[in-house]
């Protein structure tokens, strides 16, 4: 016990952190008390609590250290850099200090210059002297206030048409356009859509649909083109669109087999109406390689060859059924009945008179019919006529104010007709039931067929006189 107080003593009075001759006589007496403690160490005679004491020695020397080293190297720092503070002045005095005020970067980084020039920071408008601008507004500033940046103009963007779209736009509006015929609405609607580089495929279509069409609607599509060429479609656009055609040939034969003669049509048309140049039927003459196109070409030369028709082809289609002649009309009517009498082929009668194109006269296919049977002999042709009236009836061919027409002129000359006919009443009354038989007719019609009553002789004490 005595041994650990005489140590303990003799380890307090060495200690440089406790003892006051320590700290006067500086690193001197810590060097001699560390080769003390070092010889303690040796010899193994610590306690636990000199053990602490020396590492919180350590530590604190390690600091001292540190200090040190750190105020020698801002002394350099400062030498270094002699414009940072004036000659003459004392650097512990307040104008030697710092000035944290200033805006120049204290980062160490940089060229030394304030930051933004000069004029930034908090609540800075600027540098000195800055003039400020107008500036214009910006749609995407949260700020934004549309009511008061003035009147906004909206513009509309049409996105453009894909190619497999295309199709589905344009077939509707030129199959309209076969119905009503008028060349400015489907202008306007054009106007509406986006076709972009595929615009001169609207032409290609049209013609497409009108060979698979009639008569009239390939006479509106030579119109259409020749009112859209120079406003809507350029020359360019338009050669593109018969070149493809020309191309499409093979295919368009399958569901059409007079496509070839139909395009070589559409050709002579299209230079006669300055539609297509000369040039484009001269530039393929003689150098195509598809027997359809040679075709094609083969007979657009021969109409362009005609001198009286170079002017204007304005009959290459034909006349419309609307502008026949009315006796021609009845003319192709009686012949369309004689051929089914011969042939029985309703189909083909169906296919006729869809030609002619003339759905507002149908009731004259009608009189005419009736007028067939009343003049024939035997009950073979009131059969066929019944049937055939049944499938027009079936088909809308034949509507039923047509039907209700054609009946009432056959009864309205009846009288006329049995001048001729002996037996018209007889055969009408006959007729009449059939077609009721098959719902070709209404009861109203039937009831209003016109019957002639029997006659009789009476008795002779009557005068001999026929009375019905």
């Amino acid at each position: 016990m005595a041994t650990e107080v005489d140590t303990w003593t003799t380890g307090a009075q060495n200690d440089g952190v406790f003892s006051l001759q320590d700290q006067l006589g500086g690193e001197g007496g810590s060097y001699g008390a560390e080769d003390e403690l070092n010889e303690a160490e040796v010899n193994g005679n610590w306690t636990p609590q000199e053990k602490a004491l020396h590492e919180a020695r350590l530590k604190a020397k390690a600091k001292r250290r540190l200090r040190k080293s750190s105020s020698r190297d801002s002394t350099r720092e400062s030498l270094s850099e002699p414009s940072s503070i004036e000659p003459g002045t004392d650097p512990h005095s307040p104008k030697g200090k710092i000035n944290t005020n200033d805006r120049k970067s204290r980062t160490g980084k940089g060229r030394g210059l304030p930051k933004k020039g000069g004029a930034g920071g908090k609540g800075v408008w600027g540098a000195a002297g800055m003039v400020y601008e107008m500036e214009e507004p910006d749609a995407k500033d949260p700020n934004y206030d549309e009511s008061s940046q003035g009147d906004t103009i909206y513009a509309t963007v049409v996105p453009e048409l894909e190619e497999g779209e295309l199709e589905k736009t344009v077939n509707p509006i030129v199959q309209e356009y076969f119905e009503h015929g008028d060349t400015k609405e489907v202008e306007m609607l054009l106007k509406e859509l986006n076709l972009g580089p595929h615009r001169y495929e609207f032409s290609s279509l049209a013609v497409s649909l009108a060979l698979e069409g009639k008569a009239s609607h390939r006479e509106l599509t030579s119109r259409l083109l020749s009112d859209l060429s120079g406003k809507m479609l350029s020359g360019n656009e338009m050669e593109r669109a018969f070149d493809k055609i020309l191309k499409e040939l093979p295919d368009l034969i399958l569901d059409t087999p007079e496509a070839p003669q139909m395009l070589g049509q559409f050709m002579a048309r299209a230079i006669a109406d300055h539609v297509l140049p000369m040039s484009f039927f001269n530039r393929y003459k003689g150098k195509v390689d598809c027997d359809y196109a040679r075709a094609a070409l083969d007979r657009a030369s021969v109409l362009l060859s005609m001198k009286k028709e170079i002017v204007r082809l304005d009959n290459v289609w034909g006349v419309g059924g609307g502008q026949r002649p009315v006796k021609h009309l009845i003319k192709e009517m009686n012949l369309l009945l004689k051929e089914y009498l011969v042939s029985g082929d309703v189909s083909e009668a169906e296919h006729c008179l869809r030609d002619l194109e003339v759905p507002h006269f149908h009731h004259e296919l009608v009189y005419e019919a009736i007028v067939m049977v009343l003049e024939s002999k035997g009950d073979k042709a009131i059969q066929m006529m019944v049937n055939l009236l049944k499938v027009f009836w079936q088909t809308g061919l034949i509507t039923l104010d047509q039907m209700n027409r054609g009946f009432q002129r056959v009864y309205d000359e009846l009288p006329e007709i049995n001048l001729d006919v002996p037996h018209a009443h007889s055969i009408m009354e006959s007729f009449v039931d059939v077609c009721f038989q098959e719902s070709v007719i209404t009861k109203q019609l039937r009831d209003a067929c016109p019957s002639r009553g029997r006659k009789r002789f009476v008795s002779e004490g009557d005068g001999g006189m026929i009375k019905s």
